[in-house]
């Protein structure tokens, strides 16, 4: 990464900026991704935020909903989804992810919520972005390409109570 004065220390301490929105680079893969997922070509609206911290990313997203839901059966579908995936950890309906509980970990945790009168379920995820997100993503993947655990070497649990 190159130095900017926009994300140096002195200019984002204690502030919450938007960046790059609706023309982040990571966009084409987050839509190639869901589209293969859904089989269905799927555009999203992404808006990232700098948040002065030394590691976490907490995300929110939002998805109109064809028919109404309860926040239980949200939280059933992603249960039955990651029900397999041993880094994955779907929160209670009413708990939200925090980056606190994912810090110095290999998890991700997803919480959901059901806004009714609109009709969108409500995402948040939060991860490591230098664990999950980097070298503990490494190490998961080298674990299954070397047909060896898939959490070998990645069982701690954080370092936040």
């Amino acid at each position: 990464r190159k130095t900017s004065l926009a994300t140096q220390f002195s200019e984002t301490n204690e502030g919450v900026s938007a960046y790059k929105i609706a023309v982040h680079r990571h966009i084409p893969e987050i839509e190639q991704e869901l589209s293969a997922l859904a089989n269905i070509n799927v555009r999203v609206s992404f808006s990232p935020h700098l948040i002065p911290m030394t590691r976490g990313i907490l995300s929110t997203v939002y998805i109109n909903l064809k028919q109404d839901m309860s926040v239980e059966d949200l939280a059933g579908h992603f249960q039955n989804f990651y029900k397999d995936e041993p880094f994955v950890r779907i929160l209670p309906p009413g708990k939200y992810a925090n980056t606190h509980f994912t810090a110095l970990s290999n998890f991700c945790d997803i919480g959901v919520q059901v806004d009714k009168r609109n009709r969108i379920a409500i995402i948040t995820s939060a991860i490591d972005n230098l664990i999950k997100g980097a070298s503990g993503q490494a190490i998961q993947n080298m674990n299954l390409m070397l047909g060896i655990s898939e959490t070998s070497g990645l069982n701690f649990p954080g370092a936040f109570p």
